[in-house]
């Protein structure tokens, strides 16, 4: 029996993983924040086959010391690549530790109409007292804290997107009724520390909701579509997977760093080069690979049926993407261990998602269920 094709993601944010990448940059410094080398990433990212592409986010620069960086927002850079490709779903990191649930569903739901249902959404959290103190935010401190906010923050934003019912907009011009209001719904949102009215101010996205990548571990396995896992090795990614899909998790994507090498350099030799300026330092929750092509062809084989996708953070992007699409994704495509995103598709379709019901009118429906039963 043939083994499930896997889903394929990369991360674009900056130069590349490693806080040096800059100093291997194919473009000039001042080129990293321009239209030009966002559409030119995404663009390749596309066309080699890719189904998502993410974009971290913080409202801290990305690095401090001697090579201060800055970046766009990723919700802005999410919208512009969303328009400029077609077929590419697009994920921003959005944390919800001090920015309010409420602009964050809307940003997230307007992000999805623009890019047709392409929209994504990778939980972040702030656990930086910085963070903290350029919101003008009490500090959010601990990890069973900062667990409680995302939580608190996801429901939100699954509630606002599910407050307008998906024929809510009825544009009645005869009754002059654009809406629907009885298919509007209040969330009622109480928790530890905020509570939200609702409804959302923008309609339900087209997926129903965009797709939810989170950390395994950060949020309920079950409010999400897509758990991040991983692990010092293939074996330990493999099983962390497992326990994500027991837990719940509809997919389980394996964080992998990568290095490859390239025609005129190893992949080690590259990393030594740039750890003259900074360490690359290792996450006990993602697995790393060093070194050829067909290695990594190779690890992508053997975590294939025991993972459902990959999300790819390459050493310096424009080394590594190159690489990655003319060695690695056809390779795997011949062999079928890796699937390529259909034009006219959703993001949940590419992924083989479900659209979900608004959880208010399956309620209504249950509700009308019991009554009709009870006469």
């Amino acid at each position: 029996m043939p083994r499930p094709a896997l889903h394929l993601a990369v991360e674009l944010d900056g130069d590349g993983a490693h806080p040096a990448a800059w100093r291997r940059a194919a473009h000039a410094p001042g080129e990293l924040l321009t239209p030009r080398r966002l559409t030119r990433t995404a663009a390749a990212a596309e066309n080699a086959g890719f189904t998502l592409v993410t974009l971290d986010d913080s409202i801290l620069p990305p690095a401090s010391g001697t090579d201060p960086v800055g970046r766009i927002g990723a919700v802005e850079r999410a919208a512009f690549v969303a328009a400029s490709t077609s077929v590419l779903g697009v994920a921003p990191v959005l944390a919800t530790t001090y920015a309010e649930p409420f602009h964050v569903s809307s940003q997230l739901a307007s992000l999805d109409h623009v890019s047709a249902g392409r929209a994504g959404w990778v939980v972040g959290v702030e656990d930086a007292p910085a963070a903290a103190r350029a919101w003008g935010r009490p500090l959010v401190e601990g990890d069973e804290a900062l667990a409680r906010e995302a939580h608190d923050g996801l429901r939100v934003v699954r509630d606002l997107w599910d407050s307008w019912e998906d024929d809510a907009v009825i544009r009645s011009v005869a009754t002059s009724r654009y809406l629907d209001r009885k298919r509007l719904h209040a969330i009622d949102f109480a928790g530890e520390t905020y509570s939200v009215k609702g409804p959302s101010i923008v309609p339900r996205p087209p997926q129903g909701r965009p797709v939810v990548l989170a950390r395994a571990g950060l949020v309920p396995a079950g409010l999400t579509d897509v758990a991040l896992v991983g692990g010092p090795t293939a074996g330990e990614t493999a099983a962390a997977a497992g326990t994500a899909a027991a837990a719940g998790a509809p997919l389980a994507f394996a964080e992998i760093e990568v290095a490859l090498d390239t025609p005129r350099e190893t992949a080690r030799e590259r990393i030594a080069d740039l750890e003259r300026y900074a360490p690359w330092a290792g996450r006990s929750d993602r697995l790393r690979y060093t070194g050829s092509a067909d290695g990594l062809v190779a690890l992508l084989a053997e975590l294939a049926g025991k993972v459902d996708g990959v999300r790819l953070l390459p050493l310096v992007l424009d080394e590594d993407l190159s690489v990655l699409s003319r060695l690695v994704l056809p390779e795997l495509f011949v062999r079928r261990l890796a699937t390529r995103p259909l034009p006219s598709s959703t993001l949940r379709t590419s992924l083989g998602l479900p659209r979900p019901v608004s959880r208010f009118a399956a309620a209504d429906a249950t509700a009308a269920l019991v009554r009709e039963e009870t006469r």
